[in-house]
């Protein structure tokens, strides 16, 4: 059966993380890859060598900050939309959205919140709002969609290795959760719950009290697909060996596989 991989990396920085994103789309072969944090401004991304891998691009740069991009292999991918619509003063590159391999991508990296209460969870839930404008009108679009990217939500306490000392972050609040449910009841399927049901999976592991030795991780990089693509469903995991090269992104590369 012939398949299209999607995945989605936070890769924490694409010029230290080069190496690791370059020897990881050569072993997983992704057919379309999201990356956030890219922690580049645009003139800085490594478009050779990415070329050079046998993919084209697409990229949405800052400054230190923040940044998306949506690689395709063998392809270019053809942008549809840059930023998120619903704030045109907004100035932070969190969402990029290209046609590629017959899909519609959506490449997000939602704002992480903390510390709340505060100004930055209040961005992150209007942010949040806004996504969920624009994710009604890309499920009703009548396209094939995915929405990929570090969402910074953990849905449930089965999301995470212990709930207890991460209850004041904005990750767990309520109304971060209420907002991804929310997203969910549009009819998008969480692609890597509904493959693994009742596994703990996660897809990150900070950098504290060894927590990837321990396995101590949450699932905060998500992969949503449309109800009809959800029907297309073959696969979906998490490439846990490029957390454990050596000064890796905190994260792990996400992916699902569906059905051509």
């Amino acid at each position: 059966m012939k398949t299209i991989k999607v995945a989605t990396y936070n890769v924490n920085g694409i010029r230290s993380r080069l190496p690791h994103l370059l020897e990881w789309l050569a072993k997983e072969s992704p057919d379309v890859a999201c990356l956030q944090e890219l922690k580049a401004a645009d003139e800085s991304f490594p478009i050779a060598e990415i070329r050079a891998a046998g993919y084209g691009a697409l990229w949405h740069g800052q400054r230190s900050w923040n940044g998306v991009a949506i690689l395709a292999r063998g392809a270019d991918p053809v942008e549809k939309r840059r930023g998120l619509p619903g704030n045109s003063a907004d100035d932070q590159s969190r969402y990029l959205e290209a046609a590629a391999h017959g899909l519609v991508v959506g490449c997000l990296y939602l704002p992480n919140g903390n510390p709340q209460p505060g100004p930055k969870f209040d961005y992150k839930l209007a942010w949040f709002d806004r996504l969920i404008e624009h994710g009604k009108a890309l499920h009703g679009s009548g396209e094939a969609v995915v929405l990929a990217g570090d969402f910074n939500v953990v849905p449930t306490d089965f999301d995470i290795y212990d709930p207890k000392s991460w209850r004041k972050d904005a990750l767990l609040q309520p109304e971060s959760r209420e907002r991804y449910g929310r997203l969910l009841a549009q009819g998008w399927v969480d692609a890597l719950r509904a493959r693994h049901p009742e596994e703990r999976i996660y897809t990150f592991w900070d950098y504290f009290r060894q927590h990837w030795e321990r396995n101590s991780g949450l699932r905060i990089d998500h992969l949503l697909l449309d109800g009809k693509l959800g029907k297309r469903l073959v696969d979906a995991g998490v490439d846990k060996w490029v957390r454990g090269l050596p000064k890796a992104s905190d994260h792990a590369p996400t992916w699902v596989t569906l059905s051509a």
